[in-house]
C-alpha cells in the first residue's frame, strides 16, 4: 500500500526530505504522498523514514491503494531504472 498523509498534518518540513523516492511535496494546504512514487521505502530502508520521522504520526497505509511488497518491490525497480 502506498501511505497518505492526514490532514492533521503540521507542516513540519521533517518528512520531504527523507523520501527516497521524492514521492511527498508540499500541497495546497499540507505535504501529500505520490502513490505512484511510494514504496514504503522498499528497496532502501526497513521502515518507512517518512513515519519515523513525522511526529504527529499522520502517515498512515492508504486502504484504496493495496500493494503486495513484491509489487512494492516492483515500483521501486521501475522507478530507480536509468
Amino acid at each position: 500500500m502506498s501511505l497518505f498523509i492526514t490532514d492533521e498534518c503540521i507542516n513540519c518540513d521533517v518528512c520531504e526530505p527523507v523520501c527516497p523516492n521524492e514521492a511527498i511535496s508540499q500541497g495546497e494546504e499540507i505535504y501529500e504522498i505520490n502513490p505512484d512514487l511510494c514504496t514504503q521505502c522498499v528497496g532502501h530502508f526497513e521502515e518507512p523514514q517518512c513515519q519515523q520521522v513525522c511526529p504527529i504520526s499522520c502517515i498512515p497505509l492508504d486502504p484504496d491503494r493495496p500493494e503486495t511488497q513484491e509489487q512494492l518491490m516492483e515500483k521501486y525497480l521501475r522507478i530507480t531504472s536509468v
